[in-house]
């Protein structure tokens, strides 16, 4: 048996059919208030002799979708469990909403929802039972319970599997039943950790949509996930943190132009021999090269005429041109700068 906690947000009845959040560009319906829903100073959390948080600082307003990201091992966990007050620090100041955030806040953890990654519910209660218990524990009353109760499930999707217990949904309707216990009492700041994880593209746009749904309606969402064309799609700004350290926060174009790579070149060749690489190799633009014998992959600083100029050494080259591809720089491109390894390194 497992468990889950949460907190409050207004869930409107979910449409079934999805299509992609990338579809239709995000119109908040709230404005952002003056007051950080999150701000911390300061943040200071040591394991021993090791240091998790480094005078960590973090700023989220009021109606983003914010993305919290980093490498494992980067301190972000730890940072959301000081954040909830889960875990004691050694330094700095947590404010929620404005107040101080403490282990007896209650009335500040009422606002707040949380949906883990590991799936948190129990698993001898049917949908409705699960959905049901976790508002309980914010909603005593059942008269104002059932309602939200009807709305979590509708928002979910899960209207015709309300009597299943949870060892008989699909993996996507798992993870749609862990967000439904998350935000049946509404929460006004909700934590979302790697929702989407091994769950097929359509169930990853019906989650995706209803984490945009719930930020139209007004709810603050932090959002964590190794998925990075899910946080340049969903996520207002996005913080980059490593080593316990504020590394790198704006929007997603704004961090990819923080970074020195540009555009990544593959160029289909089938005859590229060892002089013609190193030409590639010394040409001035180029960060790294690669060639497997049949495809050659090209990491560019920025440039204007980086692919007129490569094309032009393969062509000094007599190397004969298939299909070739120039993509701009990724949010991956920028970990990899920024903190020298992978985001799952």
């Amino acid at each position: 048996m497992n468990g889950s906690t949460t907190t409050k947000t207004p869930v409107e009845p979910a449409r079934p059919a999805v299509t992609s959040p990338a579809a239709t560009a995000r119109q908040k319906t709230a404005p952002a208030g003056d007051t950080p829903a999150i701000s911390v100073s300061k943040l200071v959390k040591h394991y021993g002799d090791m240091v998790a948080l480094d005078h960590f600082d973090l700023e989220i307003g009021q109606g983003e979708i914010f993305g919290l990201l980093g490498p494992n091992g980067s301190g972000k966990t730890t940072a959301i469990n000081c954040i909830l007050a889960l875990l004691a620090y050694d330094a700095g100041t947590i404010r929620v909403f404005g107040e101080p955030m403490t282990p007896t806040s209650y009335a500040l953890k009422r606002r707040i929802g949380l949906v883990p990654q590991n799936v948190a519910v129990f698993n001898e209660l049917t949908v409705e039972e699960n959905i049901d218990y976790f508002c309980s524990l914010y909603v005593p009353k059942k008269t104002e319970r059932t309602p939200l109760v009807e709305e979590a499930i509708a928002f979910a999707g899960l209207g015709e599997f309300r009597r299943f217990r949870p060892g008989k949904l699909s993996g996507g309707l798992l993870r749609r039943l862990n967000i439904a216990c998350g935000v049946a009492h509404k929460p006004d700041l909700i934590f979302f950790d790697e929702p989407t994880v091994a769950v097929d593209p359509q169930s990853r746009n019906a989650i995706l949509e209803g984490i945009e749904r719930l930020n139209a309606d007004g709810a603050t969402v932090v959002y964590t996930s190794h998925y990075m064309e899910e946080v340049e799609q969903i996520c207002d700004r996005i913080l980059i943190m490593d080593h316990g350290r504020h590394l790198a926060l704006g929007t997603a174009d704004e961090l990819k132009s923080m970074i020195d790579t540009g555009e990544h070149i593959t160029v289909e060749t089938l005859d590229l021999d060892d002089a013609a690489l190193a030409a590639v190799r010394a040409l001035g633009f180029v960060i790294e090269s690669s060639y497997d014998g049949r495809e050659l992959h090209v990491r560019c600083r920025r440039g204007e005429h980086n692919l007129v100029d490569l094309l032009a050494v393969l062509h000094d080259a007599g190397a004969n041109v298939g299909h070739l591809t120039s993509r701009p720089p990724t949010l991956n491109d920028v970990f990899l700068e920024l903190t020298g390894k992978a985001l799952r390194d």
